[in-house]
């Protein structure tokens, strides 16, 4: 299911929020009716967590992670790194990263298997990445742009490029990330998809302004049409075979 939804009138939601299939960031400082339709659509699933990183509210493009582990830059605080510790799951490892390029969310793109990478990113980062957040990395550019992270978003299921990218160059993402993929936009033709957009498994949220051929091209890749938590899923499946047996 995707969703639209504005962070005080600027639809670049992707901006102000990290979405992943074990928890979800949202920046402080929103409005209630922000933070409320992440609340409702994930609450029951994965907690919706209210966060800053150095001090800053952008934390959709300084931060990156999946359902095993957040990386953060190291402008990250004690307090706001104890606080993510707090708040998100014992499986999720999270670590301060040093790191010239240090808007994390702009360089990394990647979901739960794979991330692919800024090509002038350190060998130290690399690794670390591969570490904490349990992925391949592989360096990589975008239609001719390095900030990977900016120009395509992924989830375990589809991703979606930047609208420019050759049909040649989608299919050898498509096959080093083995998942389908689309070149698109959103938020009425932004090609800038990560600022306008979060996505993981089961849902998705867009800025306001995206249209609703867009929102069906995302719901398509992304398979959001019947998708389900799958803890959710689960759940429902153990309950069947109960009652069945």
């Amino acid at each position: 299911m995707a969703l639209r939804v504005q962070f005080e009138n600027n639809d670049d939601i992707g901006v102000f929020t990290k979405l992943t299939n074990a928890y979800c960031l949202v920046a402080i400082g929103g409005s209630e009716t922000f933070y409320s339709v992440f609340e409702s659509e994930l609450a029951e699933t994965i907690p919706v967590v209210h966060a800053s990183i150095g001090g800053c509210r952008i934390i959709g493009r300084l931060s990156v992670g999946n359902k095993n582990g957040l990386l953060v830059p190291s402008s990250t605080s004690d307090v706001e790194l104890q606080h993510l510790r707090n708040s998100l799951p014992d499986s999720v490892k999270i670590q301060r990263v040093e790191e010239r390029l240090s808007a994390l969310g702009n360089v990394i793109a990647c979901n739960d298997y794979v991330a692919l990478v800024h090509p002038d990113l350190d060998k130290e980062t690399e690794e670390i990445i591969g570490d904490v957040l349990n992925v391949e990395v592989f360096r990589q550019t975008i239609a001719g742009n390095t900030l990977v992270g900016s120009y395509t978003v992924l989830s375990n299921q589809g991703g979606l490029v930047h609208p420019k990218t050759s049909t040649q160059d989608q299919d050898e993402l498509s096959s080093l990330l083995q998942v389908p993929l689309v070149a698109g936009t959103v938020n009425r033709g932004s090609e800038v998809l990560a600022a306008g957009m979060v996505v993981n498994d089961w849902c998705s949220f867009c800025g306001m302004t995206t249209t609703s051929t867009e929102l069906s091209v995302i719901e398509s890749v992304f398979k959001l049409n019947q998708a389900q938590p799958t803890s959710v899923v689960t759940k429902l499946r153990a309950s069947l075979i109960e009652s069945m047996s």
